[in-house]
């Protein structure tokens, strides 16, 4: 798509107000070109103490792991850092002035990849091991890196001063660090540490400062951005008292109090529509609410509240063995990256924060379902001893979760658990099934065109899966296919997506969602629901799901309508997860994962044609799965498909049954939407 094209479209995505916000914010980046490199002369009389209770000899011995992942490569963090590299391809970018680098077309790399290095997620890390091990190398390693840091990226400088979500994560790694390092108790007793804080450290922090009160992300892109640009700022004016700080806390306190509401229904679900955002999101709030109480300036009720209806619904989102529905984006974004263990699961972490917080048994229950430990060196840096005994004191409930629905944000989980008789066995059916909006705002970045898309887990291993996301602005063709309704498990026609894509993260003439029925209790659990985003083809779909719990089933009638004067091609489509292996039969798959002995048998409507794709990038992508960032590997997509002629409607019915392998007669066609067999 041509620059002048997305810049067109992206004007169409705008209000007048925001279009005057944006002529506003062109205009003083012009005028901040001739701030580049400027240094400010900073120093405190009196250095902040540590709000954070860390203590190092109440904390067992933490690894040091020097390989650090970004994304699918590593770096090593005790050799020097290339701060403008794109490690994946070895392009560089230009040191030029910030607001002109190219970051959109991948010319001089993935941004995504220099920024995620730049964030500074391991500086906690050498923090953590000075203060365990004593060791100046730690320390040393610490200065070394953010000398380099200061050096190599002048203000405004570089592709490092592009983003301000990346100016925020800087300060909040630096806010940690400090308190992990009782930086002023060794400033005080460390000459040269205390002329590193003066001439490097404490200028770096201000300049970050003003960088994120003076480029809000307002309007269209007041998503995650927004949030964490409020939380950076507010953490670091409550905790350095530079002469703004006041204003810039009372300015960040405003914000976060508004769009923890804003950005969130009653009932904790976030806006967006972007599954692993919301981990990354809450560990923004989370870290506001602590420094907050650490300050002795706490947050409202309401704000405390809706943190703890967030953090309510990752207690419910997550399967058994802590695996999310993995709708809309991702990008393996972290705020921190105290991980003493690997893969780290921080829905859990959170959840672990949240019994601390709360006091809440289910929050700990869900925290603790894994072989990993419950209360991690996150919690503790965070929370402290005091934390972590709060966190014992906690009684975890044992009680099997049953289903629960969201019809006002489109959201619904249906879902069986059993335990066996010695209660050491947990089995679960799980579905995530989607009747949610496209995503947040005008432009809805983040979200992926999957109304009525569902994904099923068994046992906690992925049979049906939300393909994943792969990457943003690099690699179109695979960021179009990854967002596209194809690539999920829903019906698509004529291969269109259900709203149109305008550019990599620009959604125009999003779809309407309505939710027309829903219900649950012990036996059944029911969705009706249905959308307008084939209405420029004049087709309609509307999708009805129910479980029987009884008997492990769940049946799918898709009713599709043509008004237009041409025939259209009805797909429907059925991803499986990268373990799946497929058996075919006809129009029955059986779909069998090597960590559970439970399969999924499917049974498709006798009138489709089917096929099994693995793999595929001719005539397009189809049959891929992107479990993180930058990484994709096959997997098997059922395709079924049929011709809908002018003027037809047709009923189309599935039946999905979860247990032994047996391959059921094909489903034969109906009529009515309401009857199930």
């Amino acid at each position: 798509m041509t620059t002048f094209r997305w810049f067109y479209n992206r004007l169409r995505s705008m209000s007048p107000a925001e279009v005057l916000f944006r002529t506003q914010q062109s205009v003083q980046k012009r005028r901040d070109r001739a701030r580049m490199g400027w240094l400010p002369a900073v120093q405190l009389d009196k250095l902040p103490q540590p709000i954070l209770p860390f203590d190092p000899a109440q904390l067992p011995p933490v690894p040091f792991l020097p390989e650090q992942p970004v994304f699918r490569h590593t770096i090593d963090i005790t050799k020097p850092v290339d701060w403008h590299l794109d490690v994946s391809t070895g392009q560089r970018f230009p040191l030029s002035y910030a607001h002109d680098i190219d970051v959109r077309t991948g010319r001089s790399g993935s941004a995504k990849y220099a920024w995620e290095i730049n964030r500074l997620l391991f500086l906690p890390q050498l923090a953590v091991q000075y203060r365990q091990t004593g060791d100046r190398y730690f320390l040393d390693q610490f200065v070394a890196a953010t000398l380099s840091w200061q050096v190599e990226n002048p203000y405004l400088t570089g592709l490092n001063w592009y983003s301000n979500i990346e100016v925020n994560i800087r300060l909040l790694n630096w806010f940690v660090s400090w308190n992990i390092l009782d930086a002023s108790a060794l400033a005080a007793a460390d000459p040269a540490f205390r002329d590193f804080v003066d001439t490097c450290w404490l200028p770096l922090i201000y300049q970050h400062c003003t960088y994120s009160r003076s480029n809000p992300s307002y309007f269209s892109s007041a998503n995650n951005h927004l949030i964490a640009e409020y939380a950076g700022l507010f953490v670091a004016a409550s905790f350095w008292q530079f002469p703004e700080s006041a204003g810039w806390e009372a300015y960040a306190r405003k914000g976060l109090e508004t769009e923890i509401v804003r950005q969130h229904s009653a009932q904790g679900v976030n806006r967006e529509e972007a599954a692993e955002y919301i981990q990354f999101i809450t560990d923004f709030f989370l870290l506001a609410q602590v420094v907050a109480d650490r300050s002795g300036k706490p947050l409202s009720t309401t704000y405390r509240s809706t943190l703890q209806q967030v953090l309510t619904y990752i207690a419910q989102f997550l399967d058994g063995r802590g695996t999310f529905p993995r709708y809309g984006d991702e990008d393996d974004g972290q705020v921190l990256m105290l991980d003493e263990y690997r893969p780290f699961n921080n829905f859990r972490s959170l959840l672990a924060s949240g019994a601390i917080l709360f006091g809440d048994p289910l929050m700990k229950q869900r925290a603790e379902e894994s072989d990993r430990p419950g209360f991690d060196l996150k919690n503790y840096v965070l929370f402290g001893q005091a934390g972590r005994d709060a966190y014992e004191a906690v009684i975890p409930s044992n009680t099997l979760q049953g289903s629960k629905l969201y019809p006002r944000e489109g959201h619904f989980i249906f879902r069986k658990q059993t335990r066996s008789a010695h209660q050491t066995q947990l089995t679960e059916t799980y579905i995530h099934a989607d009747a949610a909006p496209l995503g947040y705002l005008s432009i809805a970045a983040h979200g992926h065109a999957d109304a009525l898309s569902f994904m099923m887990h068994i046992d906690g291993c992925v049979f049906l899966a939300d393909p994943g996301t792969y990457s943003y602005q690099t690699d179109p063709l695979w960021r179009n296919y990854f967002i596209s309704t194809r690539a999920h498990n829903t019906v698509c026609i004529d291969g269109q997506n259900q709203a149109r894509q305008a550019g990599a993260m620009l959604w125009l003439d999003q779809y309407k969602p309505l939710v027309l029925n829903s219900q649950s209790d012990e036996q059944v659990d029911e969705l009706t629901a249905t959308h307008n985003g084939y209405r420029s083809i004049r087709c309609q779909h509307t999708r009805s799901l129910r479980f029987e719990k009884d008997t492990d089933t769940l049946y799918i009638i898709d009713y599709v309508s043509n008004l237009g004067k041409q025939a259209r091609q009805v797909e429907v489509m059925f991803h499986g997860g990268p373990a799946i292996q497929v058996q075919q039969n006809g129009q029955t798959f059986v779909l069998s994962h090597p960590d559970t002995t439970r399969q999924l048998t499917i049974a498709v409507d006798a009138a489709l044609q089917t096929e099994c794709v693995t793999g595929q990038t001719e005539p397009a992508p189809l049959g891929w799965y992107s479990d993180g960032f930058y990484h994709r590997a096959p997997s098997p997509t059922l395709r079924t498909w049929l011709t809908l002629l002018p003027n037809q409607s047709i009923t189309l019915r599935h039946r999905l049954v979860v247990g032994a392998p047996t391959l059921a007669p094909p489903v034969q066609q109906a009529n009515t939407i309401n009857a199930y067999a």
